[in-house]
């Protein structure tokens, strides 16, 4: 006995030191704490991940409350775990050189060592196991004290969302102090509960607060649960079956394909069609017949069907569906669509908030079609305010009256090559392009036109000529490549109303700007000398002499005014279409046809005249979206039709140009 307890004694003794001599030197000891532990618990399943099995080891690793969990999904998404083959422990691992690993205690955070890549095991989730990860750590990164990746998770969630994002997403609401985040929180939360919530009550009550939004995600939620999939029944169709509608053979779909897929559902033979029948002919010829048939006489649907059915008599071929056994198949069987989702109070909801969001969307289209009309018209009215001028007081053709709006463009686009300043080159460029083609109007129209009244076809052609002429000036000088306007800054983007409605800042600065120059050219018009000599001229020329006005005078100064807001017009139109040469052609139909619609020689006529084009124009190309050509041209053709019953226009002047 004795022996026995000395012998015990020493082995207590001796077994430390056994064991610190047997222990890696490399291998430093590692307290096990709670992270550790859960991962050693659930150590086998984490080895060897699959998606079909991990999703129990994630959610442990969530419920545990542990803070260092985010930091494990981390590294383990991003394949950087690796386990200790002496000892099976998980560490966070990085590589300092070829083959050798730092290791990295998830509890303490501390390094715990350095160890070739022979003594580790690296931990390598595959892309299945790693989306799951992901989604685990969108509940972290929602209450992350980082907004940026609070929203950056947010709108991972946008972009792929799923019934597992549910509950987290309504975990980090409540703790959210940004209020914008926290708003885009709730609405995605609304969604979700929509598409994934167990609870109908929830749902119902989802679809009825987003009745009537106008937002694409609402639609983009709502559109998959109206979903509906073809399906047959035999007799009548099931009873709690979620139906849209009964499919009726011969109204709703052919009865031959309601044949084929009743075949195809309920294993009935197949209908034999046209193809089948020759396959099985040209299969079956022997000795020049078919059952019997000479080939030469089956060239008619009828000898063929009758030689198929001799194959089928034999047994060669397989026989064809009656139309008794079609119509007994389609008598005995009900076609119906049946919504994907199962809840019809969900669907009939969904159906409902749908009609109010489409009674909406469709004002808000005629909204947005009306502000595009308007912004159209605003420019028709900017290009053609000056020809309305000149034509109407002295009765010219000019058709270089575009090349002045090319003037002002480029003019704009001079200035801005001096000023870098966009905001500054614009307002400096406004009434330089103002001045520059005054001065070119008043030379004109001294050089030109003076010697032409009252010769309209001369006039015609030689304004024409003077198009061509400063447009091959243009091109000398800038050349034929398109020249950047560039607006201001506070000119980008567009006021959006809603995800229907928008339009850009640019068209509403144009539509200012024409606004402003209604108010100006009124003024002039009203309270000038000038005005009040341009009416009397406008009204009876020689009257108007008589009384000591000089209409060669008058005609220059309203000629180089119309001139000049015409460049002004240049430089608006160039700051979203593009500046050539052409410039002006392509606004000069437009411009002629809006003096002559609204009434040659008065600016409201030129108002409702281009009010007019401009909303003829878009009604049109809102119903033919895929052609603006043709839409130009039913716009050219009703103007005809227009001018045959109102050939003054919609305001008609009285006086000389009414005369005229």
């Amino acid at each position: 006995m004795r022996h026995f307890l000395a012998a015990l004694m020493a082995l207590v003794l001796i077994a430390p030191v056994a064991v610190a001599q047997d222990q890696d030197p490399d291998q430093s000891a590692v307290e096990t704490g709670p992270v550790q532990t859960l991962l050693q618990t659930h150590g086998a399943a984490i080895a060897k991940a699959s998606r079909k099995t991990i999703q129990p080891t994630i959610d442990a690793l969530l419920s545990s409350g542990l803070p260092e969990i985010q930091q494990v999904l981390q590294k383990w998404q991003a394949r950087e775990i690796w386990q200790r083959k002496s000892d099976n422990l998980f560490f966070a691992g990085e590589e300092i050189a070829k083959r050798t690993i730092r290791l990295t205690d998830f509890d303490t955070g501390e390094t715990v060592g350095e160890l070739s890549t022979k003594e580790l095991k690296q931990i390598k989730p595959n892309s299945g196991v790693q989306a799951l990860i992901g989604t685990a750590l969108v509940q972290f990164q929602l209450s992350d004290p980082d907004p940026d990746l609070r929203a950056a998770a947010l709108l991972s969630i946008e972009r792929d969302p799923g019934p597992d994002l549910l509950a987290p997403l309504r975990a980090s609401i409540a703790t959210e102090t940004d209020p914008a985040l926290r708003a885009r929180k709730e609405r995605v939360n609304t969604l979700l509960t929509i598409s994934y919530d167990a609870d109908e009550a929830a749902r119902l009550a989802a679809i009825d607060s987003v009745a009537g939004d106008l937002g694409v995600d609402v639609r983009a939620t709502l559109n998959p649960l109206l979903t509906t999939t073809r399906k047959v029944a035999e007799g009548a169709a099931p009873e709690g079956a979620n139906i849209a509608a009964i499919v009726t053979p011969g109204r709703d779909i052919d009865p031959d394909a309601a044949y084929d897929l009743i075949a195809g559902t309920a294993g009935l033979p197949p209908r034999i069609g046209p193809d089948d029948i020759r396959a099985a002919l040209s299969s079956n010829i022997d000795g020049g017949r078919v059952a019997g048939i000479p080939v030469a006489s089956l060239d008619t649907p009828e000898t063929r069907l009758a030689a198929y059915d001799k194959l089928a008599e034999a047994g060669a071929a397989q026989p064809r569906v009656t139309e008794a056994a079609r119509a007994a198949a389609l008598a005995a069987h009900t076609i119906y669509d049946a919504y994907d989702e199962p809840s019809a109070a969900v669907t009939d909801a969904a159906a409902r908030a749908l009609r109010d969001i489409e009674l909406k969307v469709g004002m808000n289209q005629a909204l947005d079609l009306t502000l595009d009309a308007l912004s159209l018209a605003s420019i028709y009215f900017l290009a053609a305010i000056g020809l309305a001028i000149t034509f109407g007081v002295m009765g010219v053709i000019n058709m270089a009256h575009g090349e002045f709006i090319m003037m002002g463009a480029y003019t704009g686009y001079v200035v801005q090559q001096v000023i870098p300043d966009y905001t500054v080159s614009i307002l400096v460029a406004l009434p330089l392009a103002f001045a520059v083609t005054f001065a070119a109007g008043v030379a004109m129209e001294r050089l030109v036109i003076r010697h032409l009244y009252h010769r309209p076809l001369e006039t015609l052609l030689a304004t024409f000529g003077i198009s061509i002429a400063l447009q091959q000036i243009a091109k000398n000088i800038f050349g034929t490549q398109a020249r950047p306007l560039t607006s201001p800054a506070w000119l980008d983007g567009a006021w959006v109303m809603n995800d229907v409605v928008s339009i850009s800042y640019i068209r509403i600065a144009i539509f200012v700007l024409a606004l402003i120059f209604l108010g100006v050219f009124l003024f002039i018009m009203k309270r000038t000398r000038l005005g009040l000599e341009t009416r009397a001229v406008t009204q009876n020329p020689r009257m108007a002499g008589s009384m000591g006005i000089n209409p060669d005078r008058v005609n220059m100064l309203t000629f180089g005014l119309g001139s000049g807001i015409a460049g002004i017009a240049g430089v608006a139109i160039g700051l979203f279409a593009k500046v050539t040469s052409e410039l002006g052609s392509d606004y000069i139909v437009q411009s002629f046809m809006t003096v002559v619609v609204g009434g040659v020689g008065n600016i409201w006529g030129a108002l409702a005249g281009a009010t007019m084009i401009g909303f003829l124009q878009k009604g049109i190309e809102w119903m033919n979206p895929s052609n603006t050509l043709a839409a130009q041209t039913y716009m050219i053709i009703f103007i005809i039709i227009f001018i045959q019953f109102r050939p003054r226009g919609i305001i008609a002047l009285k006086g000389r140009a009414a005369g005229d």
